[in-house]
This record gives C-alpha cells, structure tokens and sequence, in this order.
C-alpha cells in the first residue's frame, strides 16, 4: 500500500490530476483484471497503447492511473481518480518496485537457470507456504515486467519471497536482481538456451551467475553440482553455497532413486523421500527447492508431508489419462537439456503399450540449432522409443538423427506443421500408448494435446 506522492517521488512520475495522497493498493498493467484502488500502469508496445484502456481501468475502480506522457488521455482529469504522467511506465514499473523492495526485510530467493526454474519455483512456493506467508512469481512472470510485478505482490504480512528470472541477453539477470535484491540465489542448471541472445554456453553461465554475484556476503546460493560451469557459479559469490546433488556428493545428495507410477522415490540421508513428480531433472529441481529450506532454517521432517503433496505445474510434465490413453504434456517450453531429460523420463516408463515421443521445434538455439535437433533424435532411437513423431522445420534434423542411430524409417514420422499433426495425430496412436509431447512455446504443440483431450472429452471448459 502506498500513495501517489509515493508514486511521484519514486518514479519522476508528474502528477496531473488528483489528490496526491490518495492511497493505491497494488499495481496492474491489465485493466481487465485489475482490483478497486490499484495503481493502473499503462505499458505499451509496437501493436498497443496502454493509455487507451485508461477509461476502463477507471470503471474497474483504479486507485490512480500512471499514462504515458504524450500519449492518449493526457488532457483532462478523469473525475476525481489521480493521474500520473510518466515518459516510459516499463521503467517507472520497475523504480516502483526497486523501491518497494527498500521496504522489506525478508528473505527473497532468486531463482534463474536454463530449464526448470518455473517448476523449481513453484515447488519451494509450495513447501515455504507450509510454514511461511509465501509470496511467489505467478506462472513464468520472470523479465523486467514479471519481475518488478512479483515484488510488488509482497508487503508487511509477508514472510518469504520467490522471484523467478529470466533472460535473453546479456545484463539481464543483473538488471532483474538490481530490482529484487534477492538474499538467497538457485540456479537450477547451465545449458544451449537463449544462445541466439547469449552466444555459447559459456555465455549462459555468465549471464545466470549474475545472479550469484548479487548475494549479500550473509545471504546463500543453493549450487547443483550436476550442472555444468559449477566453478563459474561458485566463482561469482561470497556468499555461502549449499550443495545439492543427484548420486553426487552434495549436502543434500539423493541416491536410489527409482520411477513408478505414482512419480519418483529415493533416499535423501536417512529419509526415503517420495515425490510425484516424474524424472531425475525434477529430482534436482526438489533437491534445490529444499537446499533454500535448508538455508532458511527449516527441516526436512517437517517438509517431507509437504513433498508428498507437489502438484506439477501446467504443460510441465503434466499428466492426462485419456481412456487408455497416458499423455504427458511438457509443451510449456523447450531446450536441448529439459528435451533430453524428457526423452530420459518417457523412456523409463514401461508396463504399457508404446512410448510416444512427439517432439515439436526447439527455438532460439543459434546456429547450432540444426546440430542439437540432430542429437535429441539420436537420444531418443538410442533410448529405445518406439515411435518419434516430429512436427515443424527444425525437427527434420531430428528425424535425420533417429535414423543415422538406427531407428526404423517407420517409427520416425515428420509432419510439417501442428495443423498437420492435429489431422493425423489419432490415427498414429494406439490404446495403451504413452505419449510425451515436448516443444518450445511458440512451436504451439499444446494445440495438439488439445486436441487429443478434446476428443476423448477432458478439455476444460
């Protein structure tokens, strides 16, 4: 909660209608979905004018509306709701935020990394929330709007703050953690994302270890020491380092793990520990979860009934029982490291009829694209999947990989597109099949698993 003197003195923003001292709680840059007395911070785009749904914000209740200068709606006061001019709302969002964030004194763990720091996330948003007010990012809100957005849902009843990060290119990982001076860092692991923007992965391990170098000397950075460039990471801090590992030496180390139907079980010291979601990678992903209880002071007794209770995030591993149909829907996003961990999960399940492995384009690879498309179907003939369905350009690599280690020609379909592969999905499945569909957001391969839901009559309403 705050007022619009707060706002002005914070941001530069100049006021031009209103009562100064009007008090708005909470910010929204959607005027459909904005809550009486919220700040509405009008963005913009190439294709939108934030100032343009003023009048609805205003209808909604706003508290203040904060406009572009020089945009629509400058002129004249609407009623008695205080207007702000601002000259780029996009930067006056994040001062507001990085301000904010001067105002509280509680833990706020950064999370970043190639893959898995939604699911990451999401999982020690689940366990804290047993014992601490938890505030974290809402779905993937991970850049320099996502970010400044997830620090201002926290204030005084707030006990513990997740802040999930993303990037791009250089600089803005720092850029993000400039905004919500995180106390405690994951990075979940370092592989090819983003390398159109980053260059190598090198450049990722720089980029993501920004993170680790924001730490406060008495703040902690929980290192996965199964990820790659770990002397880059430990490099970038002072901070202290809790160690997590899969068979590996961490302070947290999971060994014996095995998959069943009900998701993964393995020994954590002298703890069995079972958690319901499928595959080493997600196993990594709770052991980093629990590195931050750790270093929070929390204990593994009393979050095991928490462990037992995670739920998968949506298109993340997501499981749809469609008659004898099993299909996992992991189309949220795609890199070369969470592909093969995919391929790693679908091969490990066996009891049913045929493994499926539908695999759509990986996006913003560099020019390498062609080389880790090739590898993923390489992985997969060598993993003994029965059947690989590939949709989209680049995955004619991927077919090209399948069948140079060894798959038969007729267990490797290339369909051009996602219009292609709704037409033809059903009549390439079989009842008892299991089915992963794995792609990069924009590949839209969800449509597909929509599809196949629709059908069977389990698509929402």
């Amino acid at each position: 909660m705050m007022q619009v003197r707060d706002l002005l003195e914070q941001t530069g923003a100049v006021l031009m209608s209103g009562d100064p001292k009007r008090w708005i709680h909470g910010v929204s840059t959607d005027s459909r979905t904005l809550r009486p007395h919220q700040l509405y911070l009008a963005l913009s785009g190439p294709n939108f004018d934030g100032n343009q749904f003023a009048p609805q914000a205003r209808a909604m209740g706003a508290g203040a509306l904060l406009l572009r200068s020089g945009g629509a709606l400058e002129r004249g006061p609407l009623d008695d709701t205080p207007v702000v001019l601002h000259e780029e709302p996009r930067r006056a969002l994040s001062e507001l935020a990085r301000w904010h964030r001067s105002t509280l004194s509680i833990p706020v763990i950064g999370i970043t990394g190639s893959c898995g720091k939604t699911t990451t996330k999401n999982i020690l948003a689940q366990l804290l929330a047993t014992r601490l007010r938890t505030v974290s990012s809402p779905s993937s809100f991970n850049n320099d709007i996502g970010v400044p957005h997830t620090v201002l849902l926290a204030d005084h009843t707030t006990q513990a703050l997740v802040v999930e990060m993303g990037t791009n290119a250089p600089g803005e990982i720092a850029g993000l953690c400039e905004i919500a001076r995180p106390t405690c860092g994951v990075i979940t692991n370092i592989g090819a994302s983003h390398l159109e923007g980053l260059g190598s992965i090198a450049g990722v391990a720089r980029e993501k270890s920004a993170l680790f170098a924001s730490l406060p000397d008495d703040g902690f950075a929980v290192l996965n020491l199964d990820a790659r460039y770990g002397d880059v990471q430990r490099a970038a801090t002072r901070a202290r380092i809790i160690t997590v590992s899969v068979d590996g030496e961490g302070e947290l180390n999971a060994t014996d793990a095995f998959f069943h139907a009900g998701g993964a079980t393995f020994r954590l010291g002298r703890h069995e520990v079972t958690s319901p979601l499928l595959g080493v990678h997600n196993i990594s992903n709770l052991l980093s979860a629990l590195g931050v209880c750790i270093g929070l002071g929390l204990s593994i007794e009393e979050l095991l009934p928490a462990v037992c209770e995670l739920k998968a995030s949506g298109r993340r591993m997501e499981r749809h029982e469609l008659g004898e149909l099993v299909v996992f829907d992991d189309t949220y996003n795609a890199n070369p490291e969470s592909a093969r961990a995919a391929v790693r999960v679908l091969a490990g399940l066996h009891g049913r009829g045929r493994r499926v492995l539908v695999l759509g384009d990986m996006l913003e690879l560099g020019p390498d694209s062609p080389e880790f498309h090739h590898a993923i179907g390489a992985d997969a003939a060598r993993a003994g999947i029965d059947l690989i369905v590939l949709v989209g350009e680049l995955t004619k690599a991927s077919a090209a990989g399948a069948l140079e280690a060894g798959m038969p020609p007729a267990r490797v379909v290339h369909l051009d597109s996602v219009e292609q592969a709704i037409e033809r999905i059903e009549g390439l499945l079989a009842p008892r099949d299991t089915v992963l569909f794995k792609a990069s957001r924009r590949s839209a391969l969800e449509r597909v698993v929509e599809h196949l839901r629709r059908a069977h009559g389990k698509a929402e309403a």
